[in-house]
């Protein structure tokens, strides 16, 4: 039984589109395309895996098309805790500006889920969560799932002992954040803090005062993204903003997801607030450089990790 779980209800094939430079309304030529297994919890499987540590990826995918999810959890040695659906896995687009690295995102509707798939997606997951395990809870929700389905399963996985980290958005978000059971690590980004709170965070300043208001509900671990300006980490410890290094981008594809990641591995390390902050900010940056969700070798990890500047708050 692995000591980590991601579930992934609502997974992906991303389809990269890289372009010289996106222009809306413009006519493009594709100068190349790649297909990648992908979704939140996917990813989040697939940067712990190549961090070296054992880890089981679960959740739903369409039968119809599971070939590229197939491939990738073999290559990576993930265990595979998939229900299969008959119907194909979405697809989602992502168009990549070669000259600015940003990434446009098309994110297409995913499979018909029911009440009894979400059952059968629960059970496999319950039957593969003991007393400490870590499982991630990852992404959007297929539709016809209620917003409360993460609130529901961070419930039934914390009676069972299991550790809960949540990276979701929107009302699936705000249902888990206002239940009566909390998550022990959430990972919102400004935007989805911004929703949370219900009004703009322009500054750093006002972020960080949302985020410890999110901590005082009683959740030991708030992250909050910030792209290239890095990351607030809120724990009982303390807070501190890690800067990340200058990376040379590849693709931003699943940058947010190798942040969790990096947060789970600490986590499990059990590192203190610095080494939590560089070690995720270093699996995010380490992630820019490489097409997929996938990461350079553990040295490289280490050096971007020292170069993380980590200024304390408090």
């Amino acid at each position: 039984m692995s000591a980590i779980v991601t579930l992934t209800l609502n997974p992906a094939i991303d389809q990269t589109v890289l372009l010289d430079a996106l222009v809306p309304g413009a006519v493009h030529r594709a100068r190349a395309v790649t297909a990648h297994a992908g979704g939140k919890g996917v990813n989040v499987a697939c940067c712990l895996a190549d961090w070296g540590l054992p880890v089981t990826a679960a959740g739903i995918l369409g039968a119809d098309n599971a070939g590229p999810f197939d491939q990738v959890l073999a290559a990576k040695g993930i265990a595979d805790g998939f229900v299969r659906i008959p119907g194909e896995t979405r697809t989602n687009l992502k168009l990549l500006d070669q000259r600015s690295g940003e990434t446009t995102d098309i994110n297409l509707p995913g499979l018909a889920v029911t009440g009894a798939d979400l059952d059968a997606a629960r059970a496999a997951l319950l039957d593969r969560v003991e007393a400490g395990t870590r499982v991630v809870l990852a992404g959007s929700l297929p539709g016809g799932l209620p917003p409360e389905t993460y609130a529901d399963l961070t419930r039934r996985l914390k009676a069972r002992g299991a550790r809960v980290v949540l990276d979701a958005s929107g009302p699936a978000l705000a249902a888990a954040l206002a239940a009566d059971v909390l998550p022990d690590a959430v990972k919102p980004n400004r935007h989805e803090l911004e929703e949370w709170a219900g009004c703009p965070l322009p500054g750093l300043g006002a972020v960080r005062e949302a985020a410890s208001r999110l901590r005082a509900q009683g959740i030991p671990v708030v992250v909050v993204s910030l792209g290239a300006e890095g990351a607030l980490f809120l724990t009982e410890r303390g807070s501190v903003h890690a800067h990340p290094p200058a990376t040379p981008v590849t693709s931003t594809v699943g940058a947010g997801d190798a942040l969790v990641a990096g947060l789970v591995a600490a986590l499990e390390a059990d590192l203190d607030l610095a080494g939590i902050a560089r070690r995720a900010l270093a699996f995010a940056a380490g992630k820019l450089t490489r097409a997929g969700a996938n990461l350079p070798p553990r040295d490289a990890l280490d050096a971007i990790a020292r170069s993380v500047r980590v200024e304390p708050l408090d």
